[in-house]
């Protein structure tokens, strides 16, 4: 690979851990507040693993996607 896109690669990793960040913290202050009952649903479960699992993958995939594009977007330049 040459260093451009090992660059680009590390560019968008990055970025991707920003988003990820903002889902865990996300995930964590509706459980921590019981959001219409979740935590109390979840934590009360004898598949607690499971839900938790499911509930971080996706905020872990949508604001990591979320934190990629803005970092790509803020790439351009204006041209007019």
């Amino acid at each position: 690979m040459d260093p451009h896109h090992s660059r680009f690669v590390g560019f968008l990793l990055k970025h991707c851990l920003y988003g990820t960040v903002g889902g865990i913290v996300l995930g964590s202050l509706l459980l921590w507040q019981d959001v219409n009952g979740l935590g109390t649903m979840i934590f009360a479960s004898p598949d607690r693993n499971l839900f938790l699992g499911l509930l971080f993958f996706g905020l872990f995939v949508t604001f990591g996607s979320i934190g990629m594009a803005v970092g790509v977007m803020q790439l351009g330049e204006e041209r007019d």
